[in-house]
């Protein structure tokens, strides 16, 4: 016999969201029990409760799906969007299943964004206690001190908190405009770009190219491909969780190129 566990798990394990994600559903009255829009903390009984996400039954199992997404700039890492601007739901219309971001990047950011419709799994890449860490190449302007530099390998004070300890490497410096390599092991909002603001720092252009051990590589922006098994396998190794035992179809012809070799590509 079941037992009632809280929605958000419920919809995490169906693949509509992470839990984080779960609860703005909940909070903004999407989800419902029975016919009864729900409260954070209200639990169901996930084999005879009917639960509904915009009114439609979530599905029970199926497939896992894992994929890399090259974001764009001007688009914001969001399924759905009620003022009707560009998001990332519009560039995975391809994949035959439902999935969602894992974290975010900001309207104006680019790169390595992963999506999936296993909750779990997007749960232990976020958690901050996994300490996943996420690489960024990042163009500020004027120039970059060296007293700059230490202050955001040591960590700042930013909005009341201060930021964990970053790697940052120069990479180009010319007049007027530094390339950086930077890597977190946190997932705050618009970390960097508070951190370079807090500077005096412009950030001219910041994309992700490294989540863990995977590396963005040459697929082209605003593509996607899936992931290799060994790639998930190594995510899931650097989050230190143990690997899933469903795992996603392999549908031929889906039109994106897929990597089945070392997870180390040019960037």
């Amino acid at each position: 016999m079941s037992e009632p566990i809280r929605i958000q798990k419920i919809l995490a394990a169906s693949g509509v969201a992470s839990r984080r994600g779960a609860e703005e559903m909940i909070l903004a009255g999407r989800v419902a029990v029975n016919g009864k829009p729900v409260r954070l903390g209200d639990r169901a009984d996930p084999l005879k409760d009917s639960v509904t996400l915009d009114g439609k039954p979530l599905r029970r199992g199926g497939p896992l799906i894992y994929l890399m997404l090259h974001k764009p700039r001007g688009y914001i890492t969001t399924m759905h969007d009620e003022m009707e601007r560009k998001c990332v739901a519009e560039l995975v219309r391809g994949v035959p299943g439902r999935v969602f971001p894992i974290g975010r990047l900001d309207r104006e950011s680019e790169g390595l964004l992963l999506m999936t419709n296993d909750g779990e799994f997007a749960n232990a890449m976020m958690h901050p206690s996994r300490h996943v860490p996420k690489t960024y190449r990042v163009t500020v302007r004027p120039s970059v001190t060296g007293e700059q530099l230490q202050k955001m390998e040591e960590g700042m004070e930013i909005d009341g908190r201060r930021t964990a300890p970053a790697e940052v490497t120069v990479l180009t410096s010319e007049p007027g405009r530094v390339v950086l390599q930077i890597v977190l092991r946190e997932g705050r909002n618009r970390e960097i770009r508070k951190m370079c603001e807090s500077l005096g720092l412009e950030t001219a252009r910041l994309k992700r190219i490294a989540f863990g051990p995977l590396k963005l590589g040459m697929l082209p922006v605003g593509k996607w491909r899936r992931l290799a098994d060994e790639e998930v396998a190594a995510l899931r190794s650097a989050a230190g969780v143990l690997p899933q035992m469903r795992r996603d179809d392999r549908a031929p012809g889906d039109g994106n190129r897929r990597t089945t070799g070392p997870l180390s590509h040019n960037f």
